[in-house]
């Protein structure tokens, strides 16, 4: 039998804004991904984060340190595609072992042109981020590694920063679609209806919704009101996604149009920041964000601390002691709900005096905790609410 040699590793480089290089091996596709340098602490959930949309042009530090044990399929993916802009990790798994497995995670990195980068030190590159913020940087693997790291370092700093990138509209649907409660589990005719704009949704949002009898219509981000209201919605859901909220004059308008007109509203992380800026808050880029499934946040009303999953660089500026006026007076009222317990970031909005709230967390736990899904209730009870109160006012009149 004759035995065939392994072949050699392709060399790959990580290189940093600040001219901090790690060195490693080729992993997924080979060639060159230029992005921000983030991480991501979940211990579980690899497929589920590099295809969520909220991660696009950013390349994403696995802090645990055996990665593609599991393979990937079809099923756990959350969006359509890859979305991270190239992938670190430290241990790559030489095969995966899981029944469910249908290729190895390499295997789909590679077949989507992912570029990535395995062997090296991600817990030193955490610390490394930690302490200088998230950055731009780059990983070159095959040929383009060979360069002197002078060029590799200029193509670094010559790409775009994260902070003023205007991203939702690059990796929301084209056009619109319809999530069925029927098929999910659910018996009997739609509760309600909810337009949904896709401003970066993991496909697990909207069958969150259909298993509590929900029929979802999911709207491009370029959504107007008038697309809205044509689907005469019981509520409007804005979801996730990535870029800067300070970049989202149209979805900031377009939310103010719904508050106006009284439809219940609910965001989710991107939504919590279009939310906050609606009611005249600000936001603003975080030192390196919170990204992984193990994040504690405290519901202010209850005191119960949630483990969540989250992926944000950005958060709103809004004061912790309230309630108080919104900017936007006309909206009335308006509480943090919600804080992070690792560093008082806004985590949630509440408003008190019209039908709408937002959380900066993901809910939907894909993957993750299940810790927050109870909020899908709670945005059902809210149209519940709001429908029942519009009926006695129509009985009054």
């Amino acid at each position: 039998m004759t035995v065939q040699p392994t072949p050699t590793p392709t060399a790959a480089v990580l290189m940093l804004e600040d001219g901090r290089t790690f060195r490693g091996r080729s992993y997924g596709a080979e060639g060159t991904a230029l992005g921000e340098a983030v991480f991501a602490t979940g211990m579980t959930g690899y497929q589920e984060t590099i295809t969520d949309p909220s991660y696009a042009r950013q390349l994403v530090v696995q802090t645990a340190p055996h990665i593609g044990n599991t393979g990937v399929n079809t099923d756990d993916a959350e969006s359509r595609r890859i979305w991270v802009a190239g992938y670190i990790v430290r241990d790559a798994a030489r095969r995966p072992s899981s029944w469910r497995s249908e290729r190895t995670l390499d295997e789909e990195l590679a077949a989507q042109g992912v570029v990535g980068i395995s062997g090296v030190d991600t817990r030193a590159v955490t610390r490394h981020l930690r302490e200088r913020g998230a950055m731009k940087a780059g990983i070159f693997s095959g040929p383009a590694a060979n360069r002197p790291d002078s060029e590799l370092l200029a193509e670094v700093l010559a790409q775009e920063s994260m902070a003023g990138a205007r991203l939702a509209e690059e990796v929301s649907v084209d056009a619109s679609y319809i999530i069925e409660p029927k098929d999910h589990g659910w018996e009997g005719e739609p509760r309600f209806t909810v337009a949904a704009l896709d401003l970066g949704i993991k496909s697990m949002t909207p069958v969150r919704f259909a298993e509590r009898g929900v029929r979802v219509h999911v709207l491009p981000a370029s959504a107007t009101l008038a697309d809205v209201t044509a689907l005469n919605p019981d509520g409007v859901f804005m979801s996730n996604g990535p870029g800067d909220p300070a970049t989202a004059d149209v979805q900031v308008n377009l939310l103010r149009d719904v508050l106006d007109t009284g439809i219940p509203f609910f965001g989710i992380c991107f939504g919590n920041q279009i939310l906050g800026r609606a009611l005249g808050f600000g936001t603003y880029k975080l030192r390196y964000g919170h990204r992984g499934i193990n994040q504690p946040v405290m519901d202010r009303r209850t005191g119960k601390v949630e483990i969540t999953s989250q992926n944000h660089g950005f958060a709103v500026d809004a004061p912790l002691d309230g309630p108080v006026t919104a900017p936007q007076a006309r909206y009335g009222r308006v509480e943090v709900s919600h804080v992070s317990l690792n560093d008082d970031v806004v985590e949630g909005l509440a408003c008190l005096d019209i039908p709408a709230f937002s959380v900066q967390y993901h809910p939907e736990a894909a993957a993750g905790p299940h810790d927050s899904a109870y909020l899908f209730d709670r945005f059902v009870d809210l149209m519940d609410s709001t429908a029942a109160d519009a009926s006695k006012i129509k009985e009054s009149l």
